[in-house]
This record gives C-alpha cells, structure tokens and sequence, in this order.
C-alpha cells in the first residue's frame, strides 16, 4: 500500500502567506453548511452507518459517474452486487480519477474522518474498508458525532413543502446544539408539464394543508400554509431548482386558465408553462420577502439525459448535465419585477454553465439595494464547477463584479455525511487565491485586513446574512 504523502497540512497551499492564512484564519472556523441534501432522520434517529459503502458511496452520483467512465458495470454502482463489491469497485476506478476532484475529495475524507493516509485503489481497498468499518460501529462515528468532528455549527436541509418536518421538531425539542433547519424547495409546485406527476403533488399538498385545491388562487393560499409552517419550524431559506430563469409576462386570467389546464390533465404549451412557473415564483419570491428570508436559484441543470437508465433505475442516478440555455433577460425581468414592487429578499444566484459566470455575476449585482450588505449573493462553485478550477474562477469573477469580502461561502449541496471537507478544500483553495497575490504585492501584506476577510468567507458572513434566531443554533459562534 503507497502511503498517501499528499495530503500534508500545507495541501493546495503554495505560498507562504497562504499557509498563514489557512492555518491562523480559516482552519478553526466552524461550518455553515446552509445548503446539503442530508437526511433530518439520519440526523434524528444519530444513524451509525454499517460500513464504508452505504455512507460514502451510496447515492453519490459524483462517484457513479466515474465508475461508469470506467467501465464498471451497472451492478456494482446501483445494482444488487454486495456493499464490499461496490466499494472495492469504487476503489478499482480511485486511481483513474486523477485530476479529477474525486481524487482529492476522496483522500481528504479518508483522512479527516478515519486518520486514513493511504492511497485508496485495489490493493488497499480491503485494509481500508476493514479499518474504516470498524472505526464506523464505535459511538463517535454515529452521525451526531461526524458533525461535531467536523465542527459544523449549522445544517440546511432541503425539504418539500409537503414534509412534515417532524425529525427536525425532534431535534429541536431535544435542543441538539447543531443547527438543523428546513429549507422549502417548491419545485414540484412549478412543475406542471409532469402532469400526472404534478397532479399527485397537487393531491399530496391538499392533505397537507386539509383543504381542496381548485384554481390558482387556493394553490397560492395552499403554498402560504406551508410556508408559514415552514417558518414556524426554523426555516429561513427558500431554495429553487430550475433549467431557467421565468420571468414572462402573464395576466391572473391566463395563469388561472393554464392551472385550470394543469389540473384537469390537460395539454400546456411552452408558453403556457413558461407563464405559469413565472407567476408561481414570483408568489413564492414575495412569500420569501415579506419573512425575510434568503431565497437560493440553483439554475441550469439539464437532469435525467439517459432515457434508458431513466426508465432502468430512476431519477438522480448521475445523468444530468451542463444545460446550454440563454438566462439574461429572463433573469432581468424576473428580479427587475420583484425590486419595482418591492419584493426581492436576500438573494443567491448558482450558474452551472460556465460561460455564464460574468453574466450572473453582473445581473445580480443590478439588484442591490444599498441597504443589505451582500444582498444580491454570485453564490458558490456549484455541482460540476465545485473543484479546484470552477472555485478560483466563481472567486476571480466575484472580486471582478462585486465583492468578495461579503461572500457568503461554501455550502456542501450533498447527500453525504462524509462531504463536509469540501469546506476545507474551498478554504484552502480561497487562501491559496489571496495568498498568492499578497506575495506578488497585488494585495497588501496586512494578514488582519486579509484573515478578517477570510475568516468571513468561511464563517461569519453566513452566520450574519441569514436571519436565523440565535435561540436556534445554541452554540453560535
């Protein structure tokens, strides 16, 4: 086994005035992880993972994906191959993700969680799952415990408006010290070319609120139950996943015949539906202003491309992709038409293109009010920008169009309780960034100015952007 003598305390930092930074300012800083797909009822019921595979493999479409480029079958990713055979496959592939995020992601955790300094591949795949699996049935690797190890303070969840939230009431009644909030993603309530699918939703949500649905209004009125839960349980962001921005033009009338449409199983056109999710949104966005809360647009996804393994293993397997539409204008009339009524709230933008780095960057600046420090959020390298690359550049275009210094930070966007490196690995890149320009005389060489900024990157610019109650998160720093 080749021990793993890359992953030093000095890892991606290559200057002196970076390890300075990373090590004084921003290594000790707690985790505000405000965006992640974890589960509340791991969290609830404190889960103690069986064995290496099910808590870091499973449901990783990151992995699936590079498993797949590999040649490994279908089997040993979402298949009925045992748990140590997936692993050992995942293993067989480590070696070949060189370059690629896996590769550092892969060690950092190994390290961080389990003291793990060994190159994972073939050879070292079964020592490494034996150790690990011994180390997971102790008390300290339950889930409650893998936060606290990795000092994360609070966790947003992400949460339809139909959940009862009752794992996150459970953790609230216990006072657990994390922070382990709601966030109301309303996607289903847009989504009326699924039909029968957003039909069922629509049924789902009337239980909810114990009323019948019948024409937009009593959706909105059904949307606002929800949201007022939602609040009264904590939450305080709203979170949107779209292919794109909506921001059509539209008339109550029209949006009350498309939903009439919707609702009856009918046939909607483009422009219907385009119509329809711009008045939704815009109902939601004001809901979200008039509670102030933060709102998050995680907008160009193209999801579920393979129509064979759609209809093979369902949704969310790891097929989606960079989508390659034009966002501007919509984007221009969707916040143009909430600031001239006064409804925008603290706002965060996530491109998945590229391209579209400048450009989302420059519109959301349009928006600031000159009120809220940092209201209008470029937000973080997200989903196939989430590595070494896509970070230096979502950094070098904030500090271009606007300011880095009230930048909210790093968020995990994971399903995994073993993501949470990917803080230290932004860190360390973040450092490695300011770093490199104080030794070239770019910045200043004030390690107070520089570490307080840095120090707010990781942690206190969320900690002061969201307005979550103190009472909430018991250990706030």
């Amino acid at each position: 086994m080749t021990d793993n003598n890359f992953i030093t305390d000095d890892f991606l930092l290559h200057s002196k005035m970076a390890k300075k930074l990373y090590h004084e300012f921003a290594k000790t800083q707690p985790i505000f992880d405000y965006h992640c797909h974890l589960s509340p009822k791991d969290i609830a019921e404190d889960r103690q993972f069986e064995n290496l595979s099910q808590i870091w493999l499973d449901g990783d479409h990151y992995k699936y994906r590079a498993m797949r480029a590999n040649g490994v079958n279908e089997k040993f990713i979402t298949g009925d191959a045992s748990d140590y055979e997936k692993f050992y496959k995942w293993a067989e592939t480590v070696p070949y993700t060189l370059r690629n995020p896996l590769y550092h992601w892969t060690h950092l955790e190994l390290k961080n969680y389990f003291g793990i300094t060994t190159l994972l591949d073939e050879n070292s795949a079964e020592a490494i799952y034996n150790q690990c699996n011994e180390l997971l049935k102790k008390p300290e690797y339950s889930v409650r415990n893998l936060l606290r190890k990795l000092n994360v303070k609070v966790v947003g969840t992400t949460d339809d408006p139909t959940d009862d939230l009752r794992y996150h009431k459970q953790l609230r009644d216990e006072e657990f010290e994390i922070a382990v909030l709601p966030s109301f993603r309303p996607d289903k309530a847009t989504e009326i070319e699924k039909g029968p699918a957003f039909i069922a939703w629509i049924q789902k949500l009337e239980q909810c609120v114990g009323y019948l649905i019948t024409d937009f209004q009593t959706l909105i009125q059904a949307l606002q139950n929800r949201h007022d839960f939602f609040h009264e349980m904590g939450c305080r962001i709203s979170d949107h996943g779209h292919a794109n921005f909506y921001g059509e033009d539209y008339t109550a009338a029209e949006v009350a015949a498309i939903f009439e449409k919707g609702l009856n199983a009918e046939q909607v056109s483009i422009t219907e539906i385009n119509k329809y999710k711009s008045a939704v949104l815009f109902e939601l966005a004001l809901m979200n202003k008039a509670k102030s809360w933060a709102q998050q647009f995680h907008v160009g996804a193209i999801r579920n491309n393979n129509a064979k393994m759609l209809h093979n293993i369902g949704p969310d397997q790891g097929f989606d992709s960079i989508g390659d539409l034009n966002m501007a204008d919509n984007m221009s009339r969707f916040f143009g038409r909430l600031s001239q009524y006064d409804g925008l709230a603290n706002t965060i933008v996530y491109n998945l293109n590229p391209r579209d780095n400048e450009m989302f960057a420059s519109m959301a600046a349009n928006f600031n009010d000159g009120i809220t420090a940092g209201k209008m959020q470029y937000g973080a390298a997200w989903w196939f920008l989430d590595q070494k690359d896509g970070m230096e550049k979502q950094l070098n275009v904030l500090s271009s169009f606007g300011l880095l210094s009230r930048f909210v930070g790093m968020v995990t966007d994971s399903r995994s309780f073993m993501s949470f490196p990917r803080h230290e690995y932004f860190r360390r890149i973040l450092c490695n960034v300011l770093g490199d320009e104080i030794e070239k005389g770019e910045l200043p060489n004030n390690m107070k100015l520089i570490g307080n900024m840095v120090e707010a990157i990781c942690y206190k610019n969320a900690r002061n952007y969201f307005n979550i109650q103190k009472t909430l998160i018991t250990t706030l720093i």
